[in-house]
């Protein structure tokens, strides 16, 4: 504990690194403050009413969506659609990198490009929420938020049909969303950490506190199986971080050659540098997962605008969208490893990473550079990418398992999924970058001592 104190007294006698977490933190309350700002026409205490009897937007791709905003989607608060157009759309920007020359020649062209495809990013992330905002105010108002004259709940101050409720409910919307991205992009750039991925975690979390005491008011075995609870959500985050940090080191030895002259003669010296190439098990991070998701809620989703409640292919596809389900977790598995697979594929470029090796004087021992070097990289890849893609599947289903033995449902969602790995990869990653001040100082990392190396002396 003295260590810790200690570190944390480092922490703050830096100060650049103080500044960048005072402002992180004075960002993140804002966030979250303006997760609390309803639309206008909107009563927030009626809508607080309503959310903590019902459970509506608490499951599928709405949970999901709800989880990610810090509970903002089922608010109808002004930061309802949060950061996810600016996450789809730079998806949307990657997987045109593979196709559209021009933005494969920006990506190449280093910080005047990556400008200009974040540039592109930012306009695409309006267009998205042109769409989701009009899409979002019909879903609040006919489902999360249902508008009916009759019922005990009047959340609507303006009739949602509106147009004065409407048109400046998307205007709003849309500029949520932007001052979101922009937040973001501030923690990046003068911050620390990853600001997007920062502002989605802090939405995750801001659910995790109830969510316990919920656990433990339910608990009726005196507190026994909430422990139980508690030690199975410490070993899935000690799996996440596996997950997470599990690499896979290929030796690479970079040869330099120098000229030395004496006065009768020229000398070729020759010195060699080992490194490594670490490739990560779990290269494509949450998108399999969240791009399973997607395919899993679409077909629910239509079937419920086309077909009859009482149809058996509507009542399928509806069990279909149920996380909690036996059908969707064999297909959500199925879907999570083929795009574990595939998005691996897109986002390490074997090749490129050969012919960057070859130029800069690297070779892998035993292989030749060039094509052997891109072929060998690629089956190392494959061979870790399976283990990867299981180990992703078993995080992404187990909701569904720790629900079966009795775990709260608002609980179990924490027990892995696309929540707890975010939650994981965006922690560690700042304690990097916190080490990195610390290390650069000549102080120990978090996960040292605490001591200077001046103590050490």
């Amino acid at each position: 504990m003295k260590g810790f104190i200690q570190t944390i007294k480092n922490i703050w006698s830096i100060k650049e690194l103080k500044e960048k977490l005072i402002l992180t933190f004075l960002l993140i309350l804002v966030y979250r403050f303006g997760s609390y700002i309803p639309l206008p026409g909107v009563d927030i205490n009626e809508v607080n009413r309503y959310v903590a009897d019902q459970a509506s937007a608490s499951s599928g791709i709405l949970g999901l969506l709800n989880s990610f905003t810090g509970g903002s989607f089922s608010r109808a608060s002004v930061l309802a659609l949060g950061i996810m157009p600016y996450i789809s759309a730079s998806i949307v920007v990657q997987l045109m990198g593979l196709a559209v020359p021009y933005i494969q020649k920006l990506q190449k062209e280093g910080e005047s490009g990556r400008n200009k495809v974040n540039q592109i990013t930012r306009w695409l992330t309006i267009g998205i929420c042109l769409v989701q905002a009009p899409a979002y105010l019909t879903l609040v108002t006919s489902q999360i938020l249902p508008y009916d004259p009759a019922s005990p709940y009047a959340f609507y101050l303006v009739p949602p049909s509106n147009f004065w409720f409407w048109f400046p409910s998307v205007i709003i919307l849309i500029t949520g969303t932007v001052f979101s991205m922009w937040m973001g992009e501030k923690i990046t750039d003068k911050g620390i950490g990853n600001g997007i991925s920062i502002l989605i975690m802090v939405g995750i979390l801001a659910d995790l506190p109830r969510a316990i005491l919920n656990a433990f008011e339910t608990d009726a075995s005196g507190g026994i199986f909430f422990l139980l609870e508690m030690l199975g959500l410490i070993v899935v985050i000690a799996l996440c971080i596996m997950i997470v940090a599990a690499v896979r080191k290929v030796p690479v030895q970079y040869v330099r050659r120098a000229q030395t002259s004496s006065s009768s003669y020229m000398r070729s010296v020759t010195d060699s540098v080992r490194s490594y190439i670490p490739l990560k098990v779990n290269a494509a991070g949450v998108m399999p997962i969240i791009f399973a998701q997607a395919i899993m809620f679409l077909p629910g989703t239509l079937a419920s605008y086309v077909l009859e409640d009482d149809s058996p292919i509507k009542q399928f596809f509806t069990k279909m969208a149920d996380p909690f389900t036996l059908e969707y977790n064999l297909i959500f598995g199925f879907l999570i490893i083929i795009f574990t697979y595939f998005y691996t594929a897109i986002t390490i470029p074997v090749n490129q990473m050969a012919e960057d090796l070859k130029r800069n004087g690297g070779i892998i021992p035993g292989i030749r550079p060039g094509k052997e070097t891109a072929d060998f990289l690629d089956e190392i890849l494959s061979k870790i990418t399976l283990p990867g893609a299981i180990l992703l599947t078993l995080l992404a289903v187990l909701p569904a398992i720790v629900k079966l033995l009795g775990v709260d449902q608002n609980l179990a969602m924490f027990f892995g999924g696309t929540s707890m790995l975010i939650m994981v990869g965006v922690i560690l990653d700042t304690v990097q970058q916190i080490n990195t001040y610390l290390l650069n100082r000549r102080y120990d990392g978090l996960m040292s001592s605490g001591r200077t190396s001046s103590d050490m002396a």
